[in-house]
């Protein structure tokens, strides 16, 4: 079951301004992300979910650098000039999650997302659905820096013909390297 899409385009309500407002034009912040139409910036590592959440974050706002580090530097991890390139013509993304599939192994906790991606570029809207698969070793294993926060191990997605609001996540079977 998929849960309601994060339109990571949607920028903070009226409520969230207010003073904020008067300290961004008193530091000379008057250009900030949601002044531009980008959305505000998230960079939230805590739940699988808010890892793919903020890749999309990063993506709309094409912060190619930021995207590329919430995947794991294993050997499914794209170079980043490919990374970078292949989005380098979309224009916005959505995604919608659905229920995470956690197990542990070996001092890791392993987790599947079903996802369904909505990428625009220019005119045309293409939707992908699939799993994004991400580890996080125990926190407590890891004794020597750098520490290793949850990430992507890697997305498997592919093309869909059912619309953004009807396509369905996949993560019956593990995916495979």
């Amino acid at each position: 079951m998929i849960r309601q899409p994060c339109d990571i385009r949607r920028s903070v309500g009226a409520p969230a301004l207010g003073r904020g407002v008067l300290l961004m034009l008193a530091f000379g912040i008057a250009g900030s992300a949601t002044a531009q139409g980008l959305p505000d910036y998230r960079d939230d590592r805590s739940t699988p979910e808010a890892v793919i959440e903020s890749l999309y974050n990063a993506l709309n706002r094409q912060e190619y650098t930021r995207a590329w580090s919430y995947f794991r530097d294993e050997p499914d991890r794209p170079d980043f000039e490919t990374f970078a390139k292949g989005y380098a013509d979309t224009t916005s993304v959505r995604v919608r999650l659905g229920a995470a599939i956690t197990e542990g192994a070996a001092g890791s906790i392993l987790t599947r997302v079903p996802a369904v991606v909505e990428a625009t570029r220019g005119a045309t809207v293409t939707v992908f659905s699939g799993c994004y698969e991400l580890r996080l070793v125990q926190p407590a294993a890891q004794l020597e820096p750098p520490f290793q926060p949850l990430g992507i191990v890697r997305g498997n997605l592919r093309q869909s013909k059912a619309s953004f609001e009807e396509g369905d996540g996949d993560c019956a079977a593990p995916q495979q390297p």
